[in-house]
């Protein structure tokens, strides 16, 4: 079936002369709108992250500038957003304690993540801070070091120790675990939150400009009986941005959380 609605839309396509232009990853290489202070490249999607941190800073300001001890509605979401990060995330990990000393890393980033993962469906925005590696990765990088520090922290002579030598392990069985526990919990972990965060934004972008750019090409191009098709693609784009707002609050939040997680173990008492 679909390889017979492709083949329609082809005879369209050559019969009509319009040509459908779907998403590339070009998209996230966009061109230099120019430089600042005479040496930093500036593009379209540098502006929307500074634009969604922008947007961070200023609601974090307006709401607690003035807090109140029965609050507004402004200051009660606020607050909501931020109990949600310490309760839900912090606390419920690390315990009130360690909660306390953690809690503005995985506030700052649970925040940041979602701002810039939303921007992605915002009318002439449409793409997310997120969806280049640069920001995925300082994230990662932040998330890792402080999960070694706060290893280093709790146990100074053992944290490395007790990562890469678990207890319990006969010794020759080292040989295998080592170089796991090596590649698993100093390797890995930041490779895949870079990567988990993304792909995601990444691909849920393209997927919109798919649904988005069919439905210009069938409605605005082909006309007609296409039209149908248009509405078909409209809908889907409609229902994927939905989706798409699920995805940008479960992405800042499994971030955060596996950050969490991870001082969480690098804390633990055999450390």
């Amino acid at each position: 079936m679909f390889t017979h609605a492709a083949t329609l839309i082809a005879h369209a396509t050559a019969d009509g002369g319009a040509e459908f232009h779907g998403p590339s990853v070009n998209e996230f290489f966009p061109e230099v709108l120019f430089d600042a202070f005479g040496v930093v490249p500036i593009t379209r999607i540098h502006l929307i992250q500074f634009l969604a941190t922008l947007a961070v800073v200023l609601i974090f300001w307006l709401g607690t500038r003035r807090m109140k001890v029965v609050p507004g509605r402004f200051q009660s979401l606020v607050e909501m957003g931020l109990d949600f990060v310490r309760v839900n995330i912090g606390e419920d990990l690390l315990g009130k304690k360690d909660a306390q000393r953690f809690l503005p890393i995985l506030t700052t980033m649970f925040f940041m993540i979602l701002f810039m993962n939303i921007t992605g469906i915002i009318p002439f925005l449409n793409i997310a801070g997120t969806s280049i590696i640069a920001v995925p990765l300082t994230l990662a990088i932040v998330s890792y070091v402080t999960f070694i520090y706060a290893g280093i922290k709790k146990s100074p002579k053992n944290f490395f120790k007790n990562a890469l030598f678990p207890s319990g392990v006969p010794w020759p069985i080292y040989i295998i675990v080592t170089p796991i526990e090596l590649i698993s919990t100093f390797i890995i972990r930041p490779v895949t939150l870079t990567l988990r965060l993304l792909m995601n934004m990444m691909v849920g972008h393209l997927l919109l400009v798919l649904f988005f750019a069919a439905t210009q090409f069938f409605v605005v191009d082909l006309g007609g009986w296409w039209t149908l098709l248009g509405a078909g693609s409209l809908a889907f784009g409609f229902v994927f941005t939905l989706f798409e707002i699920l995805v940008a609050v479960l992405q800042a939040y499994v971030f955060a959380l596996l950050t969490a997680v991870y001082i969480q173990l690098a804390v633990a008492e055999e450390h």
